[in-house]
């Protein structure tokens, strides 16, 4: 008898970890969750085990084995007893017992009853705490965040905090290694909170910026490219819930992180986090941003508050204040795009508003050499060329300016099609300013063909046409 015990109890071992796995590769069902690989988030206390009877070790085996063929009818009274006496025996009792009460489910006739085995799905989970909690696969967040799904699922209560709960604590346990539907579904409940209480807007931002955090770097993990894909659709979906929820609206979050920021005005990393947030969603007019940007370049100045303050120092038409703060964001930053940005709004302030087209071509050229494939800085440089007076006392030498311009527009399109329609614009409008045949008539060396150089400042060869 013994010897047959040992052996029953073998094959509920190597059943037990297969029924495991099989609900692993169950990844199109939402109701069955990929179990991620993460240390437990604290040690769970000693559970005290339960005796494991001959007659347990034979039910264990006769609902895996049912279970496994999907006869969910002939497993449910082995389960049960193994459920009720000896709920420790072995994990399969729960990775099997998921799909065994959830078909029990969809058995029943009346919500008496239904209520009833939706309270043993319940359970099934604390006890899968209580006795596997510090399982180092399936810890007790992973628990917590499935626990979650199917509450969320069979549930027929309109309280959904027990399930927000249980969410935050498997992405707060489990961090990069969550699953991802745990991420979208705590912040889809976060967003049905806001929705029926605007007290909740503060920490459904929170909750919005932890998730996006945790998705972009899911999404850049290209060891896992279907989940890297899945994450990248998944953040697009919550950054659209997010700015459809009215939570982004720029004067409430004023209202929110007004008094906050004038709190906090020491406090760098805080500074940082409220600047990032409102550049994320485009509130970089706010007086709260400005404030926010003061105080951290005063602390320790960085190419986000930098570039914080230039642009509110452009908005209120302080245009060298903006210069000088865009030149400190392109020295600060380590991003040779973003140096390039930078470097190129310096080239349009200066065209546009200063009319400083010498320092336009300079500052262009200098996004260019870290952006070659920057059209719009040709085509400024264009536009500054087109604009420059002086360069010759001739007027019909002065002409040239439009060749070395349009020579600019050609190369913007070259280098990005994508402005072919407005260079091409461009290049109509300024050809018509070319020297006519009788100005060229006077003047050999501008003849079509030859190369001229156009001096000054402009500094450049061009074909003369």
């Amino acid at each position: 008898m013994k010897r047959l015990v040992l052996m029953v109890l073998s094959v509920v071992l190597i059943t037990g970890c297969y029924a495991q796995k099989e609900s692993k590769k169950d990844k199109k069902n939402k109701k069955e969750q990929t179990e991620q690989v993460q240390a437990p988030e604290a040690a769970q206390p000693a559970a005290e085990e339960s005796v494991v009877t001959e007659e347990c070790i034979m039910n264990i085996s006769l609902f895996n084995e049912s279970a496994k063929n999907k006869q969910f009818a002939d497993a449910l009274e082995p389960w049960n007893m193994v459920f009720e006496t000896c709920p420790s025996a072995n994990r399969v009792i729960y990775s099997q017992g998921r799909n065994i009460v959830q078909w029990e489910l969809t058995q029943q006739k009346d919500d008496a009853s239904y209520q009833k085995v939706f309270a043993k799905l319940m359970k099934m989970y604390d006890q899968r705490i209580k006795y596997f909690g510090d399982d180092e696969r399936y810890p007790t967040p992973w628990i917590k965040g499935i626990k979650a799904l199917d509450y969320l699922i069979y549930s027929k209560s309109e309280n959904i905090q027990p399930a927000y709960e249980w969410l935050e604590e498997a992405v707060d346990g489990l961090g990069e290694k969550a699953d991802i539907e745990f991420v979208r579904q705590f912040v889809v409940l976060s967003d049905k909170k806001y929705a029926a209480d605007k007290a909740h807007a503060e920490k459904y931002i929170a909750d919005y910026l932890k998730a996006n955090a945790l998705l972009e770097a899911m999404a850049a993990d290209q060891t896992n490219t279907q989940q890297a894909e899945q994450a990248a659709q998944y953040k697009n979906g919550i950054d659209v819930l997010f700015a459809q929820s009215g939570a982004a609206d720029c004067s409430t979050l004023d209202q929110l992180y007004a008094e906050k920021v004038k709190t906090n005005n020491k406090d760098l990393s805080y500074l940082n986090k409220v600047i990032s947030f409102y550049r994320r969603v485009r509130c970089t007019e706010s007086e709260v941003y400005f404030s926010a940007a003061v105080d951290a370049y005063k602390i320790q100045p960085d190419a986000e508050s930098a570039a914080a303050l230039a642009a509110m120092s452009f908005k209120k038409e302080d245009f060298a204040q903006a210069i000088k703060y865009y030149i400190s964001a392109s020295e600060l930053s380590t991003s040779n795009a973003d140096k390039a940005d930078y470097l190129y709004t310096i080239a349009q302030i200066n065209y546009s508003k200063l009319s400083n087209f010498p320092q336009t071509k300079t500052y262009a050229l200098r996004s260019l050499e870290l952006n070659p494939n920057n059209g719009g800085a040709y085509l400024i440089i264009g536009l500054a060329y087109a604009s420059a007076r002086g360069i010759f006392d001739d007027p019909i030498l002065q002409k040239s300016v439009f060749w070395a311009a349009v020579d600019k527009f050609n190369k913007a399109k070259q280098v990005d099609p994508s402005l072919t329609e407005d260079a091409n614009k461009l290049i109509a409008t300024y050809s018509r300013h070319y020297p006519t045949k009788e100005d060229i008539f006077m003047h050999p060396d501008m003849q079509a063909g030859k190369t001229f150089f156009v001096g000054g400042w402009i500094s450049e060869s061009t074909t003369a046409r």
